[in-house]
């Protein structure tokens, strides 16, 4: 699909169609993310890509690409290029050569130009087809588990968690039924790997409403190492994540929590004059002449008594 320059009207309905989708939107478009293949990839780094590509079908994938195109941490304007032809901001480039070979590359755009690129390294893999169980449907949304205190405190393990959330969350969906969650990707960082891991969730009975909850592997599984890493500046970062201010919350005044969930809240009203409040006629309450004359200001004579 060739590129449309916003300057020039559209003298197709298509080329309108392509401009109003990459015009700027308070809800985004969900995000896009195309497979590419580098012209020196071996057959290992291509079943992961095919593996990938299988189990999220709204993908883009890539053809083999040229080899001059194989060293984005070298290079970026072929990236950024073809992220700008496609409309996608997450990219997976697969690649192998003597010095990093079985190599993966998961990174995303800003702004059509690359913001976070981690590199990664295949030390083992088993693919779709080498696990011989029942699959989960094309396009299941996935359930990420992420396990290890290296996603919390290490830094590039940091960026590298919300980068594969980014890349493997999905579209949008306004509701969850408990039948739809059966596809669990499973990672965990330990001793300097990160181990992926895909399950079936299997409902099985328990004898209760809540069912039994069973894993069962359906593949792909990766062995990975973290080579080469390009991080984005914290500035940059933030000004990625920036919001529109109409999408964000509106404050509520007044209203508090406490630990237990409970909503509070403050009411401000005027100053209420207690004396005109109506209040029940009882007999007990009624003014004797005395306060009534006192509160006219003067008192009354008493009326002699009769004979």
């Amino acid at each position: 699909e060739p590129l449309v320059s916003p300057s020039r009207k559209p003298k197709t309905k298509r080329a309108k169609r392509f401009l109003e989708r990459r015009e700027p939107k308070l809800t985004e478009n969900t995000k896009n993310a195309m497979l590419i293949k580098g012209g020196n990839a071996n057959l290992t780094v291509t079943e992961v890509l095919k593996d990938i590509l299988l189990l999220f079908p709204f993908f883009s994938p890539f053809s083999p690409l040229r080899k001059n195109i194989t060293r984005p941490f070298e290079d970026q304007t072929s990236l950024e290029f073809f992220s700008k032809k496609s409309d996608c901001s997450l990219f997976l480039f697969g690649s192998h050569n003597k010095k990093r070979p079985n190599n993966l590359i998961i990174g995303r755009m800003f702004d059509y130009h690359v913001l976070d690129m981690i590199e990664l390294g295949i030390e083992n893999f088993v693919s779709l087809k080498d696990v011989k169980n029942n699959k989960c449907p094309e396009g299941t949304k996935p359930m990420l588990i992420f396990a290890g205190d290296m996603f919390e405190l290490n830094e590039e393990y940091r960026r590298l968690k919300n980068l594969l959330i980014d890349f493997f969350r999905g579209p949008t969906v306004p509701s969850i039924r408990l039948a739809g969650l059966e596809h669990v990707l499973h990672f965990t960082a330990l001793d300097g790997k990160i181990y992926m891991r895909s399950y079936k969730v299997l409902l099985k009975k328990s004898g209760c409403k809540i069912p039994r909850i069973e894993l069962e592997d359906i593949g792909p599984s990766l062995d990975l190492v973290m080579r080469r890493t390009h991080l984005a500046s914290d500035d940059l970062y933030k000004l990625s994540l920036k919001q529109p201010k109409a999408l964000k919350p509106k404050k509520k005044k007044n209203i508090s929590h406490d630990v237990f969930g409970t909503t509070y809240g403050r009411i401000h009203m005027q100053k209420q004059d207690l004396s005109k409040l109506q209040t029940r006629k009882l007999k007990g309450l009624k003014k004797r002449p005395t306060e009534k004359s006192a509160q006219d200001g003067g008192t009354s004579p008493k009326k002699p008594k009769s004979a």
